[in-house]
């Protein structure tokens, strides 16, 4: 009988305080493998802090993290940062200045041909010999990636890597670091505040809201059937209208609309802008309201 594998990582009721402060409050999700995921919230939210218990840098207060399998944090574990096998980029690079590309690559890469298969993956082969101060800002956040990569890590984490990128470069950015991580068969796992950013590149998005996460799912799930009117207006534009469920319908200020069976009682109803269409033919419907323009 086949064994499903272990997720790449897996974080279960994870809490974490500072002083008085709760930053993560029973906090728990999963990276499958070879998935890229992402962590969105509002800054404060607490998402740096779980990607911080999965790196080692803090130890969970409460909980559990897994990375592949292996128990790494909480229930009387503990490993050290350097043996997770956890690949970090951060949104400054964080590079050596006074090493040249190859040598910031280099220093934790498990043998020499990393270097080269790294960068070249990258597509900075030609850059080995030049020193951070002479790359673009792009380019930098590609050799910290590389750098992530010749580590040969089960999961590399993200931690806001196009925040300093100016518009232009962030979306070429993105695409470019997504393909890599799927080229390499890494999973990933990015923590930003940048909804687009999240619901364009990860192909799982949990949104993360004072400490706790308010819903996870597919960046499709989460956008068109949001699980509270906080994380509809927090993920894009979007009017929410009150409104009552009742045997498969709903009743709002627009009129009356199918919905899913098993909605009872008060609902909120979301429509974001995209959603609407003008239908010269008129006549209400499940899903048409009538209307002057």
């Amino acid at each position: 009988m086949d064994v499903a594998s272990p997720p790449a990582i897996a974080v279960t009721g994870a809490v974490k305080s500072f002083g008085e402060r709760r930053a993560v409050d029973g906090a728990s999700l999963r990276v499958e493998r070879g998935q890229l995921a992402a962590l969105v919230g509002p800054s404060g939210s607490g998402k740096t802090t779980v990607l911080r218990m999965i790196a080692g840098f803090e130890r969970p207060d409460a909980g559990t993290v897994e990375i592949d399998g292996r128990l790494v944090a909480g229930g009387g574990a503990w490993v050290e940062p350097e043996r997770r096998r956890v690949g970090m980029v951060f949104q400054a690079g964080a590079l050596f200045p006074h090493l040249d590309v190859a040598g910031n690559v280099g220093f934790g890469a498990t043998g020499r041909e990393r270097v080269g298969e790294s960068l070249e993956l990258v597509g900075l082969a030609d850059r080995a010999d030049s020193f951070p101060h002479e790359l673009s800002g792009g380019e930098r956040q590609r050799v910290a990636l590389a750098r992530a990569l010749a580590a040969d890590p089960d999961v590399v984490l993200l931690d806001e890597p196009f925040a300093a990128l100016d518009a232009s470069l962030r979306e070429e950015l993105r695409a470019e670091v997504a393909t890599v991580l799927r080229t390499a068969g890494v999973s990933g796992l990015l923590v930003t505040h940048d909804q687009a950013e999240a619901l364009s590149l990860a192909e799982s998005v949990a949104v993360m809201r004072a400490g706790r996460i308010e819903q996870v799912g597919t960046p499709e799930e989460i956008y068109a059937r949001p699980a509270s009117r906080w994380v509809a207006e927090f993920l894009g534009e979007a009017d929410v209208l009150a409104g009552n469920a009742t045997g498969g319908v709903v009743e709002c200020e627009l009129g009356r609309f199918g919905a899913g069976d098993g909605l009872s009682g008060p609902v909120d109803v979301v429509i974001r802008p995209e959603w609407v269409a003008l239908d010269g033919a008129g006549g209400a419907n499940g899903s048409v309201a009538e209307a002057t323009v």
